[in-house]
């Protein structure tokens, strides 16, 4: 049977530093702009009788931020190479940018003679921002080229990095590994990953990290009234699940509800869509791959909150058995829907899967989801929207978001646009009118299902998954949002 490349796990670890007896392959370090020059530059530089001074001078290597610059060290004692990465103005320096600047080493180091790579840059950054040190050099260590015999990207056997505490490398690590995990599972072909094999891994996964975990399966479904799931999954011989995960973290309170939508493939059923549009939908499921990724993250930090996940999960398949165009659907909530684009699917999942979270009255709600090419149209590949009826958790999120380097923005949710989801046959229709406003007439049909919780929903559509690589990353699947819910739980 095919089966994927496992999954990255370099050592990581600490040390202390000694640029004589380094026993790495690669020394990294970082270059500020100007007179700035951290302890280990300043050794190196010494050591050298002033060497990285004169590159400097002669403009042979770049201090702008991420620019990276490989070095054969002069030296017969210590690594034989360093990598000095540009780190801009040190004052200027953020936790997004140690996740980045750490991962784009990486990326530029892989090759199976550097087994070793050890990190001086903890000098460059706040304590605050260590573990993002120790996350962004993990996450780098994925691509997305899991079936290839041969595959270009390698491991590194050793992460090592000076300067950091422990809990810096627990944190780290932690986050790293859901990134990475979160990036797995969307990156996975659909044959691979289905309704039945997701839920099956989320199980696997609660088991390991100290989850309670619930599946649903078509006969719960149909019990509990999840109509709008089943119909979605109707035309594939997959049948659809519901998994919902619970950490027990917060004493009594209220917990915490993530949503996620889990088309694990989207042909657009009747409404079918064309092959370049299709060619990347395995990725319709990363908003629940993402909630996975994050409960993981909260199990294993042991974060001192109540927090349920819950996953909808369905295949968007053609047959006889599909839904179809004006059909009407009674959803779990009793809201009826007419269906006039059954592309519009992820919304219908979530329709049902938002009422079951509602359920157990959580003191705030997110869902994630790839769910509108409008929201792409709106602003583009790099930023997700934001839409909500709680302006104050929308503004945690965004607080959360821009800590983490994860861009957002958040679309208006006027009363205007209620109309525009109002249908003359059942209670609302499952699109818009027309093109105009698709992202936020998706919200508002999704906000007929949520009641008076607090809730925000995440546009993942345009980074959540990449078309082409970054220094930092690689093309495919991104992690997005992973580690800004966990900032924003933790800090709430």
């Amino acid at each position: 049977m095919l089966e994927s490349s496992p999954l990255p796990s370099p050592g990581i670890e600490r040390f202390e530093l000694s640029i004589t007896e380094s026993s790495a392959d690669v020394l990294v370090v970082g270059l500020a702009e100007g007179e700035d020059r951290t302890a280990t530059l300043h050794e190196i530089n010494a050591w050298g009788d002033g060497w990285i001074d004169r590159l400097v001078e002669r403009g042979l290597v770049n201090a702008k931020c991420g620019e990276v610059n490989k070095l054969v060290s002069p030296f017969s004692a210590g690594a034989p190479i360093i990598l000095m990465v540009g780190v801009g103005k040190l004052a200027d320096l953020t936790r997004s940018h140690a996740f980045d600047l750490t991962a784009t080493a990486v990326r530029a180091l892989a090759d199976p003679l550097q087994r070793r790579i050890e990190f001086a840059m903890a000098e460059c950054f706040d304590a605050s921002a260590h573990d993002a040190l120790v996350a962004g050099a993990l996450n780098a260590c994925e691509n997305q080229a899991i079936y290839q015999s041969d595959p270009k990207a390698l491991v590194p056997k050793t992460l090592a990095f000076s300067g950091l505490d422990e809990e810096a490398i627990r944190r780290g690590k932690i986050v790293g590994d859901s990134m990475v995990q979160t990036r797995r599972w969307v990156n996975e072909p659909p044959s691979r990953l289905y309704p039945e094999s997701f839920a099956n891994a989320a199980t696997a996964l609660a088991a390991d990290v100290g989850l309670s975990v619930e599946v649903w399966d078509e006969t719960r479904l149909e019990a509990e009234g999840c109509r709008a799931i089943l119909a979605v999954g109707s035309g594939s011989s997959r049948p659809p699940r519901l998994v919902l995960l619970r950490h027990h973290g917060g004493g009594s309170e209220p917990p915490i509800a993530l949503v996620g939508k889990g088309v694990t493939f989207d042909s657009g059923g009747l409404s079918l869509k064309p092959s370049e549009s299709m060619a990347d939908m395995k990725c319709d499921m990363a908003g629940a791959a993402t909630v996975l990724g994050v409960m993981s993250a909260i199990a294993r930090l042991g974060v001192k909150r109540n927090v349920i996940g819950l996953c909808g999960l369905a295949e968007n398949m053609v047959s006889g058995d599909s839904y179809k165009l004006g059909d009407v659907i009674e959803t779990r909530k009793g809201t009826t829907i007419e269906i006039l684009n059954t592309d519009a699917e992820g919304r219908v999942v979530l329709a049902d899967t938002l009422d079951v979270a509602v359920q157990f009255s959580p003191s705030a709600m997110v869902d994630l989801a790839t769910l509108t090419g409008a929201c792409m149209v709106a602003l583009g590949t790099e930023v997700a929207g934001l839409m909500t009826n709680e302006q104050s958790i929308c503004d945690q999120l965004s607080a959360a978001a821009q800590s983490e380097g994860e861009p957002v923005w958040q679309l208006p949710m006027f009363d205007l646009y209620d109309e525009k989801v109002k249908s003359k046959v059942a209670d609302i229709k499952n699109v818009g009118e027309g093109r105009w406003g698709g992202a936020i007439t998706a919200a508002k049909f999704l906000q007929q299902f949520v009641g008076d919780t607090p809730w925000v929903h995440i546009d993942i559509a345009g980074p959540a998954f990449a078309d082409s690589a970054k220094p930092h990353r690689d093309a495919g699947a991104t992690g997005v949002m992973v580690r800004t819910l966990l900032n924003w739980i933790e800090n709430r």
